[in-house]
């Protein structure tokens, strides 16, 4: 009997553990503007979202629109966006002009940012493009609420029948926590550097 009242405990824990992460601050260069974005700014906001994503992988460039999408939507309540670079001065493409040109005209306020000795990318774990990380501020620091895919069809968006991101900032907003707290993301491996 004793088995079976611990073994809810022990699999609560591991939940809380893997899906609980804890954040350190961090702050990264916005490459388009070269101010500095610091999540330690962001306490008052109801979530942070960070997008790891490339110019150049292919499955980047089909989420582009429904990224800017989400951004225009979520944006003006209180939900901070940024698109996360692990590849940004490592490849040639990934240069600040080619990022200034991809975004001029579709989006403006959307920061991207340089985590060119991926230091962000290691410390969360990510190894997908895109990958997207729902960081949620508490009184006792910040947490992953969400980690994975966007949605479940990258090719297609009108398909996409799992629109994960899009459920977890609803749950975020009506004060639930997401659920799924996290999915597998489909994309370009992140080439890790030294």
């Amino acid at each position: 009997m004793k088995t079976i009242r611990i073994l809810p405990i022990v699999l609560l824990f591991f939940t809380f553990q893997s899906f609980g992460q804890k954040i350190e601050n961090f702050n990264l260069e916005d490459i388009q503007t070269g101010e500095t974005f610091e999540l330690a700014d962001h306490k008052d906001s109801k979530a942070i979202v960070l997008i790891f994503t490339t110019l150049s992988c292919p499955f980047s460039k089909l989420y582009e629109n429904r990224i800017i999408d989400l951004y225009n939507n979520y944006s003006k309540d209180n939900y901070v966006f940024a698109m996360v670079n692990p590849h940004f001065g490592v490849d040639e493409e990934e240069s600040k002009e080619n990022v200034e040109g991809r975004f001029k005209g579709k989006v403006s306020g959307l920061s991207v940012l340089n985590d060119g000795t991926q230091m962000l990318t290691k410390q969360l774990q990510v190894t997908k493009l895109p990958e997207v990380i729902v960081i949620t501020p508490s009184q006792t620091g910040f947490a992953v609420a969400y980690r994975g895919a966007i949605d479940n069809n990258p090719q297609v968006p009108e398909s996409a029948n799992m629109k994960y991101l899009e459920n977890a900032l609803e749950n975020i907003q009506n004060k639930k926590n997401p659920s799924p707290s996290s999915s597998r993301p489909v994309g370009c491996n992140i080439r890790l550097v030294n």
